[in-house]
């Protein structure tokens, strides 16, 4: 494959996947508030959330083994369709019953993001996928860019309506976008793959791996800790520091702006001096300075000092999700890249079940209970990465730098 057609190739999916997560962006930052309208309880609201997590443990390895088989663009194409119809669910939810189940078709159909990142990995060599993965990262800071100040704005002057059937129409458009412009880019299709919908027997024998297992666990705390701020975050800012629907949006957006920046522009050369195991450390120092600075923004200075802990977490969310992807896909043959970065999904999904319903429960005893225990679980984040040094298999992506794809 010529340069000009990896770009091309690159340049269509950042497009796929950035209007999939602009829907996504419109929607998640005003959840919470409009779960506590409906009458949910804090937990309740953590549920909401993890209901979608829950849904994208479940459909993440089958999407991506799916793939594996018959080809990235069905299914892509497919999960696009899903998410639209959970939006068209979530326009006519006017009950929690009806939330829930918008929440978890949507999850259904976004568990696709390790389908997109099995895409890259087909078309570009190992050397260059830290950074090609960071498209993915940079197409989710795009989008928190653009939707939740579009998604604020659009519910309190139309309704949560109004948000349900914009992000459905995205999809529609997105869907219309793969089918005519995104190639297929898996050549050698493994059609003896068994396709199997086991999440949690995968997940057992995933921690049996010694290859992959201190990366996915690393991935699982990581996420947990930081969806714990995710989902309470908007409560914290609207019930202590006195901010309205645009309002926060605009801060969501400032995290989607400084997210885009990091892995859309420095990723490629942050992976280049420090290697992606050392980048994993930098994030989860990152992350844990950022989440336990979050609740303690003195309110007569919130801006602009409310920005420091989101650009922590941005350049957190830079170094530790496209090294973590670089590396299980540099470690996994040619066959098993959708399985293996869609196990690392499910692990995600694992922890945005966890985090969102143990910050709920934090939130609603200590609105900065989720943010120190974030922190704390940062430490065991660190515990691991640290093993995954000193056995070795942090050099073992250098042994396969120089082989094909």
């Amino acid at each position: 494959m010529t340069k000009t057609d990896l770009r091309s190739h690159l340049s269509i999916l950042f497009l796929t996947v950035f209007i999939d997560l602009l829907g996504f962006g419109l929607v998640i930052p005003i959840l919470p508030t409009y779960a506590v309208q409906l009458g949910a309880s804090s937990f309740e609201v953590g549920l909401v959330m993890a209901v979608y997590a829950l849904m994208n443990f479940v459909f993440s390895p089958f999407w991506g083994t799916l793939s594996d088989r018959h080809g990235r663009r069905p299914v892509i194409a497919g999960t696009v369709f899903i998410t639209a119809m959970g939006f068209l669910l979530l326009a006519n939810a006017h009950t929690l019953a009806l939330l829930f189940a918008a929440r978890m078709l949507a999850g259904i159909g976004s568990a696709n993001i390790a389908t997109s990142q099995a895409y890259i990995t087909d078309v570009t060599p190992p050397e260059g996928r830290a950074k090609a993965l960071g498209l993915i990262g940079a197409a989710f800071g795009m989008g928190f860019i653009f939707g939740p100040p579009a998604g604020g704005l659009i519910k309190e002057h139309f309704g949560m309506d109004a948000v349900g059937y914009t992000a459905m129409g995205l999809s529609l458009i997105n869907l219309v976008l793969v089918l005519a412009l995104l190639p297929e880019s898996l050549k050698d299709k493994d059609q003896v793959k068994k396709i199997e919908l086991k999440p949690i027997t995968g997940v057992i024998r995933a921690l049996q791996n010694e290859k992959f297992r201190d990366l996915f666990l690393t991935s699982f705390i990581y996420l947990a800790a930081f969806s714990m701020m995710q989902i309470t975050v908007a409560l914290l800012w609207e019930e202590h520091y006195g901010l309205n629907e645009a309002e926060i949006g605009y801060m969501f957006a400032f995290v989607g702006l400084s997210s885009a920046i990091v892995q859309g522009t420095m990723v490629g050369w942050l992976s280049r001096t420090f290697g992606e195991p050392r980048l994993m450390l930098m994030g989860a120092v990152f992350c844990g300075l950022g989440l336990l600075t979050t609740p303690f923004v003195p309110s007569e200075y919130f801006m602009p000092l409310a920005l420091i802990p989101m650009a922590l977490l941005a350049f957190a969310n830079g170094c530790m999700m496209p090294s973590i992807s670089s590396l299980l896909s540099r470690n996994a043959t040619n066959k098993e890249q959708g399985q293996v970065l869609g196990m690392n999904q499910s692990f995600g999904s694992l922890a945005r079940i966890a985090g969102p319903t143990l910050g709920g429960f934090l939130y609603g005893r200590h609105y900065t209970a989720p943010y120190i225990g974030g922190a704390v679980l940062m430490v065991g984040a660190l515990i691991f990465i640290i093993s995954y040094q000193r056995a070795g298999r942090g050099r073992l992506p250098a042994i396969h730098a120089a082989e094909s794809p």
